[in-house]
């Protein structure tokens, strides 16, 4: 009986790390051989068992079969190995000779027997591709016979001109069903009754996903060709997680990853009822402020208009997605931008109503990190104009009601003024008379007007490695170039990380991503950068992309 618990958790926890594993090695086998993974159709042919209902469904659009040469440290062999090891089944000899080129995993609903006293239990659906199903029904049968040997009680329903198989094991979590469907899928699941429903989402159409709007509309806006692919019911994904979201906008989210000559692009699009608004027009080219931040900055984010930001769909997204993740806006901009919640804290400023509302142009704010990777170094570029003018003005007010000075400086002929602040230090004197003192000047903050831009910067290192390395920016750097040539023009800007030079720091600010590199080890050791940019014209959807640039291109 031991042998055989809880198979729907190892089926699932598998099926959650084989997708884990295969996303984070794309790229190894990819530049090996390419043809051989390319998906067909780009979109989950198991959509049809799963209802317009379902919270989440997730898939693996090639056989991890074809994976097998990326195993450097036999990552794929030990899932297999751990995946089967207590149900008695032999991956290479059960399953490899009928696995199909699809894998789909789907939270079909939250409460299988919709009975809130016996507490919330998830009905799971996984389906699997067969090229042949004779012998998929042989796995199936053999299975099930191992589980019998176990000590299972099982149960033979024919439902709808369908065989389903199933115990009657306790306690109730060790639960199986399992079916071959028609000549295409083998079926497993934590309850007979999420089978049925599979079965019912097949003969009426207009049950499962496929008939969604949003499912079709998310769908027709996904690449083709996609590896993998991920379609999320956001409200009740929320209300799976106990949240009571207090701005829900978007309705769904499609996720499709998908492999480029220079790394990974994940593109996702997310759906909403009501009409949205784009903080900006579109841009067709880099903005012009990146000739001002250095190459060796660990993050950077560009685009145009800030004034509107707040109203605009990226702002939604953010909230919404912040609420769900940290509870609040403000705790995640703690903890991710802490350098901008300090200066907003030493300032007593705020960011959208001080800085952002004049900011109409082009801008670009960059995290650049010290030698002890503890405060980045921060800078801020921004296109000038009248508004720009009178923001500069209220900055040099709003310092020197702080009790700042604004003093200009010169470095390399360019003049700059600094916001400074004079303090006084002690130290013990050799004289009788006791401790002597020192006046010093520290820098809050500079800005200067370099070309059409005004610049601001947290100290004078920084500024001088503006003004004196004006041949060694990012929007010359080599990989910049890479990264942001895989994210479609026109777009809404770019955030770029460079995962190389930021690690450290984000590490300490969100302790949880090391697990994250835990798990996803062969990735994160490869991962150079990311770039995030929203593009599209739809009103009724916010698409973007995430492209990861990988080493070894």
């Amino acid at each position: 009986m031991n042998r055989q618990r809880s198979f729907i958790g190892f089926i699932v926890a598998g099926a959650i790390a084989l997708l884990v594993i295969a996303i984070a090695s794309f790229y190894w086998f990819f530049a090996k051989s390419p043809a051989n993974i390319t998906a067909s159709t780009g979109q989950p042919n198991a959509a049809i068992f799963v209802s317009k209902l379902s919270p989440a469904m997730v898939s693996l659009l090639a056989n991890p079969d074809r994976l097998q040469a990326l195993e450097r440290e036999g990552e794929l062999s030990q899932l297999k190995t751990s995946l089967f090891a207590k149900s008695g089944i032999d991956y290479k000899e059960d399953v490899q000779p009928w696995l199909g080129d699809e894998i789909t995993l789907a939270i079909t609903t939250l409460d299988i027997d919709r009975d809130r006293e016996n507490g919330q239990q998830p009905g799971y659906l996984l389906a699997l591709a067969t090229k042949q199903p004779e012998k998929s029904r042989e796995f199936v049968e053999l299975l099930f016979s191992k589980r019998a040997l176990g000590g299972a009680n099982l149960t033979v329903e024919q439902y709808k001109g369908v065989k389903l198989i199933y115990n009657n094991s306790q306690p109730e979590r060790d639960l199986l069903a399992g079916a071959v469907v028609g000549e295409g899928f083998v079926l497993f699941a934590n309850d007979p009754k999420v089978l049925r429903d599979a079965i019912n989402n097949v003969q009426a159409p207009d049950l499962n996903l496929t008939s969604s709007p949003e499912y079709q509309k998310a769908i027709k806006e996904s690449p083709k060709g996609g590896l993998a692919v991920a379609f999320l019911n956001l409200p009740i994904v929320a209300k799976w997680q106990g949240l009571e979201l207090p701005e829900q906008t978007y309705d769904s989210e499609i996720i499709s990853l998908a492999l480029n000559p220079k790394g990974l692009l994940a593109e996702t699009s997310f759906l909403t009822s009501s009409e949205i608004v784009s903080p900006s027009s579109p841009l067709s080219k880099p903005v012009g402020a990146l000739q001002y931040v250095p190459a060796s900055t660990g993050l950077a984010i560009s685009g145009s208009n800030l004034s509107n930001l707040g109203n605009s769909d990226l702002a939604k997204l953010w909230r919404q997605a912040t609420a769900t993740i940290y509870g609040s806006e403000k705790d995640v901009v703690s903890r991710l931008a802490k350098p901008l919640a300090d200066v907003q804290k030493r300032w007593g400023i705020n960011l959208p109503e001080d800085i952002f509302s004049w900011v109409q142009g082009e801008y670009a704010v960059a995290l650049l990190p010290d030698k002890e990777q503890t405060t980045p170094h921060w800078i801020f570029v921004v296109e000038k104009s009248e508004s720009v003018e009178q923001g500069v003005a209220r900055l040099d007010a709003i310092a020197s009601s702080n009790g700042l000075s604004i003093n200009p400086v010169t470095i390399d002929k360019q003049k700059i003024f600094a916001w400074t602040e004079l303090t006084t230090a002690t130290k013990k004197s050799d004289v009788k008379e006791g401790a002597s003192f020192s006046i010093e000047t520290k820098v809050r903050g500079l800005h200067t007007t370099l070309g059409n831009y005004e610049i601001f910067s947290s100290d004078l290192e920084t500024m001088d490695e503006i003004i004196t390395a004006k041949n060694d920016s990012l929007i010359d750097n080599p990989n910049f170039q890479d990264s942001i040539a895989a994210i479609p023009l026109p777009n809404q800007g770019y955030i770029y990380l460079d995962w190389t030079k930021s690690q450290n720091l984000l590490e300490r600010q969100v302790p949880i991503l090391k697990l994250v590199e835990v798990l996803g080890k062969p990735f994160f050791d490869n991962l150079r950068s990311l770039t995030v940019s929203s593009y599209g014209t739809d009103t009724r959807s916010l698409k973007g992309g995430v492209f990861f640039q990988l080493n070894n291109f």
